[in-house]
């Protein structure tokens, strides 16, 4: 018999760390919407410090000679942007902390799941992978493609994780009823990821050409900037009504068919609610000058969605194979 409190801890663990990974979702947006990305022009170190300075005097006064001739032209010191940088640096190093302590107590499936075990393993060598791949990114001076490669990779870590944590819990995902659900749903939730997939895609193209927009207006005149959007920009916005429908179809024959308190149908109730304010805040992205708080909650949200749709597939899966007696 496998350790109940060792496999409990893995799956606390795990879960805290999915946690920490929507966290550094969320800063990576706020680091895009500000500005912030070259706030520390150098990695690991920021302005040459482990912890950055508060103040421009705190630096040599030829900085910007430095920084020029490493090929950061302009670089200017802001506490504000160079802050929220290296707290997007702290987020992502205590992930990788929390990361490295799931792998380790992944250890108990061993003997009852190896696949947890190695899955796991290999999701802490792609952290390690975006780390390396963040400082890439800075090296790079921000290029767009090295920018949604980092951002997509996260959401394959955190979708790797979310499926270990699942699996974990097999047996007891066997266990919910949902034998009456259509033979639709399966097929029509695989639908749904593929969409919102290429949806948070065509997203990150946008906020690629959003970045190009506000650093050509220095980050001012937000009001202005709808009208250099691109038409992929339409795209995407024409592209949510379709999400919507797909996944309130998916949402409606879950309802028909599943008892109130069916696991199943409350994600389906708490996706209808994330996608719903992911719409919102697309709205008000469009309508509302791009507001910088709007930005990093779209995105959020939109990873959210994915994995809660991750998440009901998986549930799915299980509920639908007769529970394995354990002997």
């Amino acid at each position: 018999m496998a350790d109940s409190q060792a496999i409990l801890r893995f799956r606390h663990l795990g879960m805290l760390t999915i946690f920490a990974v929507y966290m550094v979702i969320l800063v990576g947006g706020i680091v895009r919407a500000s500005g912030s990305g070259m706030g520390c022009p150098d990695w690991p170190t920021c302005f040459g410090q482990w912890i950055p300075p508060t103040e421009e005097s705190q630096l040599p006064p030829n900085y910007h000679e430095i920084y020029a001739n490493r090929g950061y032209q302009n670089t200017q010191f802001n506490p504000v942007k160079t802050w929220i940088e290296y707290a997007n640096r702290l987020v992502g190093v205590t992930i990788g902390f929390l990361i490295f302590l799931t792998a380790w107590s992944s250890r108990v499936f061993l003997t009852i799941d190896k696949s947890i075990f190695y899955l796991s393993t290999l999701v802490f060598v792609l952290v390690g992978f975006q780390g390396w791949l963040g400082s890439a990114v800075v090296a790079s001076n921000l290029k767009p493609f090295m920018i949604t490669l980092h951002m997509l990779l996260a959401l394959l870590i955190v979708a790797m994780l979310i499926y270990v944590i699942a699996r974990s819990q097999k047996i007891s995902l066997a266990r919910i009823d949902c034998q009456q659900l259509p033979r639709q749903v399966q097929p029509l939730i695989k639908i749904a990821m593929t969409l919102t997939l290429v949806q948070i895609i065509m997203g990150t193209q946008v906020r690629e050409a959003v970045d190009f927009i506000a650093h050509e207006h220095q980050y001012i005149d937000r009001e202005f900037w709808r009208d250099s959007f691109p038409i992929i920009f339409y795209i995407h916005r024409s592209f949510a009504a379709l999400i919507l429908l797909t996944n309130l179809y998916l949402f409606w024959k879950v309802y028909q068919t599943l008892n109130k308190n069916n696991l199943i149908l409350r994600c389906c109730k708490i996706l209808m609610l994330f996608l719903g304010l992911e719409i919102l805040a697309g709205i008000s992205l469009d309508r509302l000058g791009v507001p910088p708080i709007a930005q990093p909650i779209h995105l959020l949200l939109a990873n959210l969605v994915f994995g809660l749709q991750f998440f009901i597939y998986i549930c799915i899966k299980y509920a639908l194979v007769r529970p394995v007696k354990v002997m």
